[in-house]
């Protein structure tokens, strides 16, 4: 109880502080400035909702089973690739999602069952096979897809953009301006946050994920209640799995998908677990936020060494707390 009581009181510090942020900053800005701000947040908490999705796959991965799958930025990019492929062949955007989450689902059972089956425990074998299967498989994807850059077409409800109610400023007439930002990025931030407590309340309220935090903590034990782990092991893996495509045809919808992106995500996903806490749902969750705002802001006010915030977030968090914001000591 003490410990649960730390980190929640680590969440409400940084909430907090946030807020306290904002609302200075809010208040000593006006006109252009405080639209650019407005915008910049609002770019950040979607990016971050982008991260989130990619890094909850992989914090399950790595975090929970604490299998090192340096694949999964492939897993990413391949998804959405498929994703983008089925689409355009059924003109439904929605079964393209649907055909990313799946498909990669399925590839990360294969991955499961045929190569860290095997090497459990090894995680520098893990980390060389998994290292030779990202470079194979962005060969293959370079090969069948070229270098083009691809970009969903979402279906005709997400287009445009919405009215949200934040003052941006006043016209001459004392009328107030409200800020308007495409619907579709605050989709991508609401439906982040439905996955981010469905998984949540999948890993720490149901039986099955019960028995995956136990199989992470006690395998033997799990094993010897006649509880089968490889196939446990195996379903956390498809969802992790599943999870990076599913995030590969939601950001290729909001930004686009090409060569590189995997390595980009694969970093961000590494990034965020380091800062979250490894294992941790609400962790990732909070890493994601922090590295989104970090390289928004960055690139918008200091675009020059805007990426050295990412890193100095990083470096603050491994100084103070090694095991990240929400995870556990080992």
């Amino acid at each position: 109880m003490a410990k649960w009581s730390a980190k929640v009181w680590v969440v409400i510090g940084v909430v907090a502080l946030a807020l306290i942020v904002l609302v200075a900053v809010l208040a000593g800005v006006e006109g252009k400035s405080r639209k650019l701000f407005l915008l910049t947040l609002m770019n950040g908490l979607t990016l971050g909702a982008l991260y989130f999705l990619v890094a909850s796959g992989f914090t399950m991965v790595f975090g929970l089973m604490r299998n090192v799958n340096l694949a999964h930025g492939s897993l990413f990019l391949l998804g959405a690739y498929i994703g983008y492929e089925v689409a355009e062949i059924t003109g439904s955007w929605y079964l393209g999602v649907a055909a990313g989450f799946l498909s990669m689902a399925v590839a990360g059972l294969v991955l499961q069952i045929f190569v860290f089956r095997h090497m459990q425990g090894q995680d520098l074998r893990q980390t060389m096979v998994t290292i030779g299967i990202s470079i194979v498989l962005a060969d293959v994807m370079l090969a069948v897809w070229g270098g083009t850059t691809y970009q969903f077409e979402p279906p005709d409800w997400l287009f445009g953009a919405s009215t949200l109610p934040i003052v941006t400023g006043h016209r001459s007439s004392g009328a107030a301006v409200f800020l308007k930002y495409p619907t579709y990025r605050l989709v991508l931030l609401a439906s982040a946050i439905v996955i981010g407590v469905a998984l949540w309340l999948f890993l720490h309220r149901t039986r099955v994920g019960m028995m995956i935090r136990a199989g992470v903590d006690d395998r033997a034990m799990l094993q010897a209640s006649g509880i089968n782990v490889q196939l446990v092991f195996a379903i956390t893996f498809a969802i992790g799995a599943g999870l990076a495509g599913l995030a590969g045809v939601v950001g290729g919808t909001a930004l686009s998908i090409a060569p590189g992106e995997d390595v980009r995500y694969l970093l961000a996903s590494l990034i965020v677990v380091i800062v979250g806490g490894m294992g941790s749902v609400t962790g990732a969750a909070i890493g994601a936020l922090l590295i989104g705002l970090a390289e928004q802001f960055g690139l918008a006010y200091m675009p020059t060494y805007g990426v050295v915030l990412t890193f100095l977030i990083m470096v603050a968090v491994l100084a103070f707390r090694p095991q990240g914001i929400m995870g556990r000591a080992a």
